[in-house]
């Protein structure tokens, strides 16, 4: 249960962070940043936002079926794919230092693993969809 609790509250930061970022950049940073840097903010604030609300979606879910395997290693990979994609990004367009832009791929790994996970889980269980001669 505790773990659930954490993904939870991750996931609610995340997204909150992807909102307090978003502000930031479009009230702050606005008139600092070259165009390219914010659409690198607006492209790290979307996908953070999706996929922690994807982690918040993650908790419940294993809260109602604790016993359902997959759901917490692609929550966990949301969160990498969130630290490494979208931070990596956001550091890119405020530092202007692009060494980091190459974690930005990893992080796009782990969302796309994170989302294989899913499906992984979604077709090798019957604990949400019931029964299969129940279909």
């Amino acid at each position: 249960m505790k773990s659930n609790k954490m993904l939870l509250i991750i996931g609610a930061s995340l997204a909150a962070f992807s909102v307090l970022m978003g502000a930031f950049a479009s009230h702050a940073l606005k008139n600092r940043l070259t165009e390219q840097a914010l659409g690198w903010i607006s492209i790290g604030v979307q996908y953070q936002m999706l996929h922690a609300l994807m982690i918040v979606v993650l908790a419940f879910s294993l809260y109602q079926w604790p016993n359902w395997r997959g759901l917490k290693a692609a929550a966990y990979c949301f969160i990498i794919g969130c630290l490494l994609f979208s931070g990596s990004l956001y550091f890119m367009a405020i530092t202007d230092i692009r060494t980091l832009g190459l974690l930005t791929p990893i992080g796009g790994v782990a969302f796309l693993s994170g989302w294989g996970v899913l499906i992984w889980a979604a077709c090798t269980t019957d604990t949400v969809f019931g029964n299969k001669d129940d279909r």
